[in-house]
Formats: structure tokens, C-alpha cells, sequence
């Protein structure tokens, strides 16, 4: 790829390029690099720098693993590679091998363990819908509904059987529950519950104190007459109180099942856990009839929203969603994209079974695959389900996996965020992770997480001052990184963000600079807090789109323009950060040691610069302006153990990339860049190091 002209580089007495500085005068700041220090946070390129490979609409996986896809996001050399699991946030059942076995073959229906073994490689594998569905709502495609409120009361929704004390024998009692929440507040004195089966015999109906889904001190009440036991099932009109009542969130608490079975059924899942055909609320009329405030249709634009505990991960042959479709495995680990390197597993918790998930990971081993993590579930807190009820999952799911691998890695959650919060609680603590681990260190078995993972998308809001979001980013992850020490995430469980990018939402941040700044800001700050890993979302080729703010423009996570076949096309800021970051700043393996770094005379926060020491004996500097408007004149000096402060001398390599490589051209979905090259480098010998960083670039320098 042809070259273009440098950044103002200002080496010692060399001075290369001489194109006009942005933002008029320079901003003078000092940096002192403690080159003795050996305190500094250790890694190796090779295990801590990866991407992410995740499910997508049908066709997706055959689009995105061609030789020339592969050749291209390989190029990156982002070595590690995780697999994302689309199927959880999709509340479905994952048929990661299309060979398996049904609880009721006869009717090809009922609970889904794909075998272990397969007659040919897998090259796709499927999310299927879950019938007895609760949410209105979810994560992935989101084109189902909720069979609480869709007006067909042949269909029903079902609580997660793997939650009954039939299955965790835990001692805790994982209460069940469903809510609906009206548009505005409604006047309420009476619900209607047809149960299914199992119904509940024990069970309350409550409202939350305030319209303010987090608002301070709410908490949930029970209605005057809400508390019913001896529940016999059937179709339930109840008068909850003698005046109706402003309810904004109504939730029916499901404390005790009936355990029994529909006429004929014989799996043990059939009777645990809590089953309701339809649920009305409102109020009672001069008949004595319920005068019914709850919305019901067969589509989530219609129905009144419903949310609920847990999912009967329970479906049948015809739910397969061609529109939800994850790479094979065997396609995934022979893509190359391992890069020789162990691949991180996932298998599902929220809307699968632990049979299911035993019979993947016997069936990697089988294949001599590469597996030393296995990531259990995906954004378990994203969900807004109990904390303890997926640590209770975890551990069991645990139990199941552990005797078929003992020297693999558990971990999980896969948070959305490390800094998600409950929501409909009245506990003061509202941590999710909190309340994750809190589940943990009670039974005694936190040393079960063998590694955090989470999810690190700093902004939802991509709009407005961009520049200043980069520089609130380094305070966001101080405060993470400092909460899940204090939560109970020590040193001695690797923490690993599984997926990163701007935001979990599209715009023209992400195909700009902004995008390139975060990402080297993210992993400079991320491995130097003592982060074990990173993994960039957004591997494959994409296109620009806009998600719901159109004021944020068009672009998306993604290292390569996608072409109409969807194959990779021009670079974009990531791919260009991940080559300056693999190729020059770092080594691609062996162990590397952050050093301590002082910001002095004009320190500004717009600055960053990150020191290594890398494995060949040379010093590595990541130098990065965050300021839309001001050119940093960059001085650098080393401190050793004694003495004053020397400058740094000899020959030194900088690569530099910024506005003169790369621009992109702002027109909707036709967006793109106007030029794409790689970074600026060149090689001198000086005898002081000075680096000149226009507005928004970021450079890399090998000194000795």
C-alpha cells in the first residue's frame, strides 16, 4: 500500500515532514519513564491480544470464513480468538452440533443434547426459539414475543427446570417470578393467572413503590390481599385490595411449585418450575369481571412488556431460527483464525442444559481441538435475572464439565458490564457482580471462577464531544478495574474483557479516529491495571449503519470495510491501531513489563503514554493525543534506580498514525474512508526523544 506523507516527527535534531500543525501552537509536556522498575504488570502479546468471532443472521458464516476474510483479519495479528454465543442473548437453545438427541424423539421435541462425536464436520449450527418463552424482549434479533401476555392461552411460559431443588439441592431457594410493566401507571386491584402446569401452590403479587425502575428506596410491596398458599392451579381471579392501587411494575413471586406434570410426561423437568398460560391485571367492574389493562398479542409491538426469571430451555425441531445462525465448530478451529493458539470455548447456561454443554466439550477433545478456557453463558446481568440464580447454574454446569477436562479454566459471567446493576431491586447493593460473587464466597466456592470475563463498551451515548468520552474512558476503567477488586475479583482470578469497542451501539465514532485512540487506550490501560486479556469485537468485515441516534452518524466495529459479497475491503482505524500496537510496539511474543510513567511539566489529561520493557531489552512507548485541537510536543526522559533523569539516545523506530493516514468520508450508509494507510515510520538516531502528535493520533517508539 502506497505510503503517505508523515506526521511532524521532531527526533533529536531530525525534523521529517513539514505539513502545517493542527490546532496552531504546541502543547510542551514532559514524561519520565522508570526504566529500573520491575513492579510493573507482566504479559505476552500472544495470550493477551485477541478477537471475536460471534453468530449472525443466516448465511453469516459462510460470508465471513472465506480464505480471504480469514487472510485479512488475520493480518491484524490479534492472535487469541474467542467464540461468542449469539443463541443466549437470543433466548434460545444452541444445536451446536445439528446431530443429537431429543428428551421425546418421538415427537422431536422436548430438551436438546448434541452428540459428541459427528459424521462430518460441523460447518453451521443453529439457535433454536424456546416456546415457553417470558420476554417480551431480547438481546439478539429480537423478533419474538412473550406467551404471557400473546392472548393464546394454549401456549405458556415456563421457568428454568434446572433452578427447581430437584436439580441444585443447593438449600437456597431461587424463588421464581414474573412482571409486567404498563407504559404509564395504571390503577390496579385485581390480577388474573391462568396457571399452567406446574402451577404454583405458594406465591405473592406485588408492586414496586415507585414509577422509577431505580429509584432510591424503592422496593417491592406485597399487595393487601397478595400472599395466597394452597394454590390448586386453574384459571385465578384475585383482588389484591380494597382500592385500587398506581402500578407501574406489577410482579408475581412464585415461591413454592406444585410439582406436578401434564397427563403422560415422564421427564423429571416436566414438573419442575413454575408454568403461566396468561396473566391480566387491572381492575374489577360493576360485574365482578376483571376490566383488563394488559395488552395481549402475538408480537412484542402489541403485547404489554412482560420480563421473567428464567427460561424452560424446553423447544421442538420446528423452532429452529434460520435467522440465528453460529459458526460450526470444527469450521471455526480449522479457519486458522486460532492462529495455533487455544480457542475460547463457549457453551450456554441461561437457555441450555449441562448435558448439552458436557457433550460439546467432549466432543473438542475428541477433535484434539485446542481448549484451555470454557466460557459458561453471555451477559447473564444483560438479562436481569438473579445473580444467584446463574451462580447456582455456574457451579453446577461446573460440576457437569469439570471431571471431562480437569486442567481446563471455568470462568464466566460474561458480563455485559462489570458495572451492571440490578434492576427491580431493593437491595441498597445493587451490583450484579456484587451479588454474583457475593453467591460465590457463600457456598464456599469462588476458586470455581477460574477467570472473570466481561464485556467493556464505555459508551452507549455516542454522540456529542467525542474527544472528551476518550479521556472519561481512562476513569471508567480505573473505576471498574478498582470495583472488582473491592467486590471480591482479587489478583489471583485473571480477568479477561471478552469483547471491547466504543459502544454496543453503531456510529461514525467507530469508523473515525476516536476508534483507533480507544482501542490502544483500552489495552494500554486494561494489561498495565493487570488485565490478563482483550478481545476486540468486530473481527470480520462490516458496513456502516446507524443504531437509534442519528445524530451519532454512520460506521461500525469492524477492521475492514465489507464489500456487497461481504468480503474485507479497505482497512479501518482498528485494523491500523492492531498493526501499529502487534507490529511496532510490541513483540509478537514473550513476556513484556509495564514501567511506571510520570506525566510532568503540562501534563493534560488528553495525553497518554504507556512504557514496556520488551523482550529483546528495548524500550517500547505508546504515546496518545486525545485533544481535537492541540498538537502535543512530547518529551521523554528516562529515570533509572539513581541518579537524574537521562534522555533517551540512540537509534530509535516511530510509527506514527493519525488524521494524515486516515479520514473518512460522512455520507449515511454510503459512508468510507477517504484514505486508509498504515502507519507512518521511520528510524533515526537522536539524541533526545521528542515526539510531535498532531490532534487525535497515537504513536508507537522502539528506543534502546
Amino acid at each position: 500500500m502506497r505510503r503517505h506523507h508523515l506526521l511532524p516527527i521532531l527526533l533529536g535534531l531530525a525534523c521529517l515532514g513539514a505539513g502545517p500543525v493542527l490546532g496552531g501552537e504546541s502543547l510542551p509536556v514532559s514524561a519520565v519513564v522508570h526504566t529500573d522498575s520491575t513492579n510493573g504488570a507482566r504479559f505476552d502479546p500472544a495470550e493477551a491480544l485477541g478477537a471475536g468471532i460471534d453468530g449472525g443472521a443466516g448465511g453469516a458464516a459462510g460470508r465471513l470464513l472465506t480464505r480471504h476474510n480469514v487472510s485479512a483479519m488475520r493480518s491484524a495479528r490479534l492472535t487469541r480468538l474467542t467464540y461468542r454465543l449469539r443463541t443466549e442473548l437470543g433466548i434460545e437453545n444452541w444445536h451446536w452440533n445439528p446431530e443429537g438427541q431429543w428428551s421425546d424423539p418421538a415427537h422431536q421435541q422436548g430438551y436438546w443434547t448434541s452428540s459428541d462425536r459427528a459424521k462430518k464436520p460441523i460447518r453451521v449450527s443453529w439457535g433454536y426459539k424456546l416456546p415457553r418463552r417470558g420476554d417480551t424482549i431480547d438481546n439478539a434479533n429480537d423478533r419474538d414475543y412473550s406467551r404471557l401476555t400473546d392472548g393464546d392461552e394454549t401456549s405458556f411460559w415456563k421457568s428454568n427446570p434446572y433452578l427447581d431443588a430437584a436439580f441444585l439441592k443447593d438449600g437456597r431457594p431461587h424463588e421464581q417470578w414474573l412482571l409486567l410493566r404498563f407504559d404509564n401507571p395504571v390503577d390496579i386491584d385485581a390480577v388474573r393467572i391462568a396457571w399452567g402446569t406446574p402451577y404454583a401452590a405458594a406465591y405473592k403479587v406485588q408492586y414496586w413503590s415507585s414509577d422509577n425502575d431505580y429509584g432510591p428506596g424503592a422496593h417491592w410491596i406485597t399487595f393487601d390481599h397478595g400472599v395466597l398458599t394452597g394454590g390448586k392451579g386453574g384459571d385465578v381471579l384475585l383482588k389484591l385490595a380494597e382500592r385500587p392501587v398506581s402500578v407501574k411494575y406489577l410482579r408475581v413471586l412464585l415461591e413454592e411449585g406444585s410439582q406436578t406434570a401434564p397427563p403422560g410426561a415422564r421427564d423429571w423437568r416436566d414438573r419442575a418450575g413454575f408454568a403461566v398460560r396468561e396473566i391480566g391485571a387491572g381492575r374489577i367492574g360493576p360485574d365482578g369481571r376483571l376490566v383488563d389493562l394488559v395488552r395481549h398479542a402475538a408480537d412484542k409491538t402489541g403485547q404489554t412488556f412482560t420480563h421473567v426469571s428464567s427460561t424452560d430451555p424446553w423447544h421442538r425441531s420446528i423452532d429452529r431460527d434460520p435467522n440465528l445462525e453460529q459458526p460450526g465448530l470444527d469450521r471455526v478451529f480449522r479457519s486458522g483464525l486460532g492462529n495455533v493458539r487455544p480457542i475460547m470455548l463457549p457453551v450456554g447456561v441461561l437457555f441450555d442444559t449441562p448435558e448439552n454443554a458436557a457433550a460439546a466439550l467432549r466432543y473438542v477433545r475428541w477433535r484434539h481441538y485446542p481448549v484451555t478456557q470454557v466460557e459458561l453463558g453471555e451477559e447473564p446481568d444483560g438479562q436481569f435475572g438473579n445473580a444467584d440464580d446463574y451462580a447456582a447454574l455456574y457451579l453446577a454446569w461446573v460440576d457437569r464439565l469439570r471431571p471431562i477436562a480437569p486442567a481446563i479454566h471455568f470462568g464466566g459471567p460474561s458480563s455485559q458490564s462489570a458495572l451492571s446493576e440490578t434492576w427491580l431491586n431493593s437491595d441498597p447493593d445493587r451490583s450484579w457482580n456484587h451479588h454474583f460473587i457475593r453467591a460465590l464466597q457463600e457456598r464456599g466456592r469462588l476458586s470455581d471462577l477460574q477467570f472473570y470475563s466481561f464485556e467493556f463498551y464505555p459508551f452507549d451515548d455516542i454522540c456529542g464531544d467525542i474527544p472528551a468520552k476518550l479521556i472519561e474512558e481512562d476513569r471508567l476503567m480505573e473505576r471498574l478495574m478498582a470495583r472488582l477488586t473491592a467486590e471480591g475479583v482479587g489478583p489471583d482470578i485473571p480477568r479477561i474483557i471478552t469483547e471491547y469497542g466504543f459502544s454496543a451501539y453503531s456510529g461514525r465514532a467507530m469508523a473515525e479516529m476516536p476508534s483507533a485512540l480507544l482501542m490502544a487506550n483500552i489495552i494500554g490501560q486494561f494489561l498495565n491495571e493487570g488485565g490478563s486479556a482483550a478481545y476486540l469485537f468486530g473481527y470480520g468485515p462490516n458496513v456502516p449503519v446507524n443504531q437509534n441516534m442519528g445524530c451519532a452518524g454512520y460506521g461500525n466495529m469492524a477492521l475492514h470495510m465489507a464489500d456487497r459479497n461481504g468480503q474485507a475491503g479497505t482497512p479501518l482505524p482498528s485494523y491500523h491501531t492492531a498493526r501499529l500496537l502487534t507490529r511496532d510496539w510490541l513483540m509478537s511474543k514473550g513476556m513484556h513489563q509495564f514501567l511506571p510513567v510520570e506525566m510532568k511539566d503540562g501534563a493534560d489529561p488528553a495525553v497518554r503514554l504507556f512504557a514496556i520493557r520488551r523482550p529483546d531489552g528495548k524500550l517500547g512507548l505508546m504515546a496518545i493525543n486525545r485533544s481535537p485541537d492541540r498538537t502535543v510536543d512530547l518529551h521523554v526522559t528516562a529515570q533509572g534506580a539513581h541518579g537524574a533523569a537521562r534522555p533517551i539516545a540512540g537509534r530509535v523506530k516511530l510509527s506514527l498514525f493519525g488524521p494524515d493516514q486516515y479520514a473518512w468520508i460522512d455520507q449515511g450508509p454510503a459512508s468510507r474512508p477517504a484514505r486508509s494507510a498504515p502507519p507512518a515510520r521511520t528510524s533515526a538516531p537522536m539524541g533526545e526523544l521528542n515526539i510531535v502528535l498532531k490532534p487525535m493520533s497515537l504513536a508507537a517508539v522502539i528506543a534502546p
